[in-house]
């Protein structure tokens, strides 16, 4: 896996942990995402790299994507538990379908 194949999905991840409403402390959880890809950002000096285009590609993603670049997103900043199980239920929620809007 590519450096910005691994951005592509934090910054997916974090629009996944985005569509989960009932979580009572996302936006601090989000600041800690954000915080994440910066030093990711830092780290492997993509500062170069056009990281708007970036997002503005990864916001078109389905929520099915974003939800389960979540999952890997959390697993690598050990997350919580109880988002982990949020971002499980909001994929189920959505069943066959890729976006909860379809």
């Amino acid at each position: 896996m590519e450096i910005i194949d691994t951005y592509r999905y934090l910054v997916g991840g974090y629009y996944g942990v985005l569509l989960i409403d009932e979580y009572p402390i996302k936006e601090f959880m989000l600041e800690e995402i954000k915080q994440y890809i910066n030093d990711f950002i830092n780290t492997n000096d993509l500062t170069n790299y056009d990281l708007k285009k970036e997002e503005e590609i990864i916001k078109d993603y389905s929520d099915r994507l974003k939800l389960q670049d979540a999952l890997l997103l959390l697993q690598l900043m050990n997350g919580p538990i109880d988002l982990v199980l949020l971002v499980k239920k909001y994929l189920k929620k959505l069943g066959k379908k890729d976006n909860f809007n379809d």
